[in-house]
């Protein structure tokens, strides 16, 4: 998920990480199989680990998955990625706060890699993750002191943000989805804005997360 703990690198899909190549190709027909154990995994019991060592994304069966969940399980090269999605009502950005993030586009996604002990944000392009340099400072002044990025699990989860009509929605999202997300621009993208189908389907995807994510509450903790 930058490749996805650093810097995720335009490449073909010849050189993709293995566990990102269900978001860049239409979904085959065979079922996925746990990189760890090779059993096939069906898509209701698919989840992603993160690999820290190779900076990756690797598919998992439940069981496996659940292995990772604890901290420090297999000297941490390990780490499950969790399934919560957080949204904050109070947090609100505006044109201006945008503004002081550098991102070119309308969607960005920020995590913490804790090998380099800083923030990565990237976003959407036709030649995939895309990484923008973020000043600290503009980090901590826009995004730094919300409920959210407080909550932030470093590696495996991500605030998501997408600025439209003037005002931008953020939410705590597991990072896998955010590849997804690059995968499906990438395939659907055309022309200079992306086209419509692409828009059509972002718009879809910010549903689906809005529905997914729940009110912060003042039992999250980080």
């Amino acid at each position: 998920m930058s490749a996805p703990l650093v810097r995720p690198q335009p490449r073909g899909p010849a050189g993709e990480p293995r566990g990102l190549r269900r978001f860049l190709t239409e979904r085959p027909l065979r079922l996925e199989r746990c990189e760890l154990c090779g059993v096939a995994v069906a898509d209701d019991g698919h989840r992603h680990l993160v690999d820290t060592e190779k900076r990756a994304l690797a598919c998992a069966c439940v069981s496996c998955a659940l292995l990772f969940e604890r901290p420090g399980a297999a000297g941490g090269r390990f780490r499950a990625v969790p399934d919560r999605y957080l949204s904050d009502a109070d947090h609100r950005l505006d044109d201006s706060a945008w503004e002081l993030l550098q991102i070119p586009v309308g969607v960005a996604f920020f995590f913490r890699n804790a090998a380099l002990d800083r923030l990565v944000a990237l976003y959407p392009s036709p030649a995939g993750a895309t990484e923008s340099e973020l000043e600290p400072s503009a980090w901590q002044s826009v995004l730094g002191g919300s409920r959210l990025a407080r909550l932030l699990e470093p590696d495996v989860e991500a605030l998501l943000l997408r600025r439209t009509q003037g005002r931008a929605e953020c939410y705590l999202v597991p990072i896998d989805i955010c590849y997804e997300l690059v995968g499906r621009m990438r395939l659907l993208w055309q022309g200079f804005d992306g086209g419509a189908e692409a828009r059509a389907d972002l718009e879809a995807f910010f549903e689906h997360v809005g529905r997914r994510a729940r009110p912060v509450q003042g039992e999250d903790r980080p």
